[in-house]
């Protein structure tokens, strides 16, 4: 159904037909995606000592409210993880801000931590119980005079709803956001926000989500600060403010962070320096590029104990996840083996 209504979608602009997306979950007008593979123990897993009927989740950034979680749920996603939320409603940057690439079936968006804030938020968590694992991905305001701060206020609002926090470091849309990447500074935050639980007395397990645009150095500094702060999760990685050059859509200069098809390869690279440093110490999410089983399955090898998705669904459509675990399904097969999780960082 999805492929006959792409071309009405792709006619409006980017982010009205996200905005129309969310009416749509929210209302139920998308109908109930029938999983053949729901109990397929090829896929069971678990995150945060919860199981997971698979490790397909949704990224931040689609649900950025925590509007349709349950409805996303429904469609079969692992998790879910919503946000990015601030303390304070935002606007975000003026729009237009989201541009549809489709010949290189990515996104480039500059929307800034567009959000209703986060005590808006945490009531409607709290009055719409998750029928899943719900992630809660965290930023500071644009305009904040304290940005460590601002994550610690998240960090008290959320830890009662959430089954884990994402602290965002690596959005290009937040001015100096991505200096959070330095050894000294990242310590710091991490440290603060450890303190900060001890003194909610509270376990809540902390992500934290890099940037696909470091290098090496940064690599193994960033590996150091989340083992030493006992850090139980890596997301890599988030959207890129470089990989411009091979793109072929007009709008491919535009300022943004770029996700989708073009960054796949370059954070499963990322992945797979992390993982031989990190070596099962911390888990990993993979994210970026991810709309086939064949892309997952290379995030696997590379060392990703988890996906998460968001550029893939606007291309190939609701039943993504559906299609994902078809296609894993087949490699997986191939492989002789009797769980996804036997061919994590198996990758050559």
């Amino acid at each position: 159904m999805f492929s006959n209504l792409r071309s009405l979608i792709f006619k409006l602009d980017p982010e009205t037909a996200h905005n129309l997306a969310i009416k749509s979950l929210k209302f139920n007008f998308v109908p109930n995606v029938l999983d053949e593979e729901k109990n397929n123990p090829l896929f069971k897993t678990k995150l945060f000592s919860k199981n997971l009927d698979n490790p397909i989740g949704m990224a931040a950034g689609f649900d950025k409210n925590a509007e349709v979680y349950n409805s996303l749920f429904k469609l079969g996603f692992g998790f879910v993880e919503v946000g990015t939320i601030t303390p304070l409603k935002q606007y975000g940057n003026s729009k237009p801000r989201v541009f549809r690439l489709v010949e290189d079936e990515a996104l480039i968006n500059r929307l800034g931590f567009n959000n209703l804030g986060a005590l808006n938020v945490v009531e409607r968590i709290k009055s719409n119980e998750q029928t899943g694992l719900l992630g809660i991905n965290i930023g500071p305001n644009k305009d904040t005079k304290n940005r460590l701060k601002d994550y610690i206020e998240g960090l008290k609002i959320f830890h009662e709803v959430a089954d884990y926090i994402t602290i965002n470091i690596s959005s290009p849309n937040t001015e100096d956001l991505r200096s959070f990447h330095d050894k000294e500074k990242l310590g710091e935050l991490l440290k603060s926000i450890g303190e900060e639980k001890k003194s909610l007395n509270s376990e809540i397990p902390i992500a934290v989500k890099v940037s696909p645009d470091i290098d090496d150095k940064e690599i193994n500094k960033i590996s150091e600060v989340l083992l030493d702060n006992n850090i139980e999760v890596v997301i890599i990685s988030n959207t890129s403010d470089s990989s411009r050059d091979s793109l072929s859509n007009i709008q491919k200069h535009q300022k943004g962070g770029l996700s989708g098809k073009p960054i796949e390869e370059k954070s499963t690279k990322l992945i797979k320096k992390f993982y031989k440093i990190l070596n099962g110490k911390i888990k990993i999410i993979g994210v970026g590029g991810i709309d086939s089983g064949k892309s997952a399955y290379n995030k696997f090898l590379a060392g990703a104990n988890y996906v998460q998705l968001y550029t893939g669904m606007v291309f190939r459509g609701p039943n993504i996840v559906n299609m994902i675990k078809k296609e894993l399904k087949e490699l997986l097969s191939k492989d002789g083996v009797k769980n996804f999780s036997e061919i994590i960082g198996k990758s050559k």
